[in-house]
């Protein structure tokens, strides 16, 4: 735990401290929202997981100026980093899809399968926003089948 600690306030020192008032908010918001996320995953049934996460909160209008999509996805990657453990694709996808509601941008939650090289079947989550893979690029995305939407894909 003290290992932990101190490599939390390095962290905090060297590259957090540096980054605008704006900026360590977003991030703030992206590390609760995957936190919650991987922890709700985890805990809960997907039934009652995809209940809860259905009810989010209503869009913030004037939020959106002032955060693009780009420092949105930048934030959830950092946040993926800085929690213990390995965030997967789909918290990931998840998280991104969540805070691009919060700040009134519409996404497309994507979630696809795949056949892997011995026959195993492979699955990725990534969001797609203004036309474009915003967290979840692969180099060989196409070779993903999309599902159905399970969480009401779009925002």
């Amino acid at each position: 735990m003290k290992d932990l600690m101190k490599g939390l306030y390095w962290v905090w020192r060297h590259r957090i401290w540096h980054l605008s008032a704006g900026d360590r908010l977003l991030l703030l918001r992206a590390v609760l929202r995957l936190g919650w996320v991987r922890l709700g995953l985890w805990l809960l049934p997907f039934s009652v997981w995809r209940n809860w996460w259905l009810r989010s909160p209503a869009p913030s209008t004037d939020l959106r100026p002032v955060v693009t999509v780009a420092q949105i996805a930048w934030a959830v990657a950092a946040a993926s980093r800085l929690q213990p453990g390995t965030a997967k694709c789909l918290a990931r996808a998840l998280t991104m899809q969540a805070l691009l509601k919060q700040y009134s941008y519409a996404a497309d939650l994507h979630v696809g399968v795949a056949k892997g090289d011995q026959g195993q079947l492979e699955a990725h989550a990534w969001v797609e926003a203004e036309g474009r893979v915003v967290i979840g690029q692969l180099n060989d995305l196409t070779r993903f089948v999309p599902l159905p939407s399970l969480v009401g894909g779009r925002s």
